[in-house]
């Protein structure tokens, strides 16, 4: 597992507006403008957020992906749709961002609970640190604000809220949201069949639902399905430069 410190970085950040600023072309030409975009006071502190932006939050897996983002941010900028990909690209870039949300986060989701304590996320790091190499030489100290701004970043996604008890937040799975994570999965998913997809929980619902909604008439414009039970392929109907206009 490839582990950076890009959790406690982005969990540091007032808001993730400076997202929109480093999808610009040009980040130096665009360094002004980023800080007036945050209380960063200092070109050191700067770099060291556009660094974990770029590597977490806006790397990109292949073309498709990033033309689904491009698309979403230049239209809307940051919104809980766009936080929402963002949100799922980053569990892509970011393993201990992935491993946390399908060990602690996730599972806290589709079992119904409210509150995610912290001490849950310090239990899952020195769980890990047991077998994880990179992680033998984190301190307490470390684990413990690693756990701290995981939640917090997962605040800031607007997956939790509060401050000392972080609830957890629903998000609401729209037709608009429903489509973009199809076509999103598709894109990263190596997998034809998209049940055995390790992703799939990031839908937000569960695998049962999420089938009956994916066979719903009204989607068929959106994708070619072929379903058998244990066995679901798709297909998109349209392109990624097209499937938001689509959408709106």
């Amino acid at each position: 597992m490839i582990i950076n410190t890009d959790i406690n970085i982005l969990g540091g950040l007032s808001e993730l507006n400076l997202v929109e600023v480093l999808l610009k072309d040009n980040i130096e030409e665009n360094r002004d403008e980023s800080r007036a975009h945050t209380n960063i006071k200092t070109t050191r502190a700067l770099k060291r957020y556009e660094q974990a932006i770029n590597n977490t939050l806006i790397t990109f897996s292949n073309s498709k992906v990033e033309v689904l983002i491009r698309k979403v941010i230049d239209e809307e900028g940051i919104t809980s749709d766009s936080l929402l990909l963002l949100f799922w690209n980053a569990a892509i870039n970011n393993e201990l961002l992935n491993y946390l949300n399908q060990k602690v986060y996730l599972p806290a989701l589709y079992s119904g609970r409210v509150i995610i304590k912290k001490e849950e996320v310090i239990a899952c790091l020195h769980e890990l640190k047991q077998s994880e190499a990179s992680l033998e030489k984190w301190s307490d100290s470390t684990i413990n604000t690693t756990s701290y701004k995981y939640l917090t970043l997962l605040k800031k996604f607007n997956l939790m809220e509060g401050v000392k008890k972080k609830t957890i937040l629903h998000p609401n799975i729209s037709d608009k949201i429903l489509i973009l994570f199809i076509y999103w999965l598709l894109a990263v998913e190596t997998k034809a069949n998209i049940l055995e997809s390790s992703w799939l929980p990031y839908c937000f619902v569960e695998k049962e639902i999420l089938i009956q909604l994916i066979m719903q008439k009204k989607f068929m414009k959106y994708y070619n399905v072929n379903y058998s039970g244990d066995n679901l392929k798709i297909e998109p109907v349209l392109s990624y430069e097209e499937i938001y206009y689509e959408l709106k």
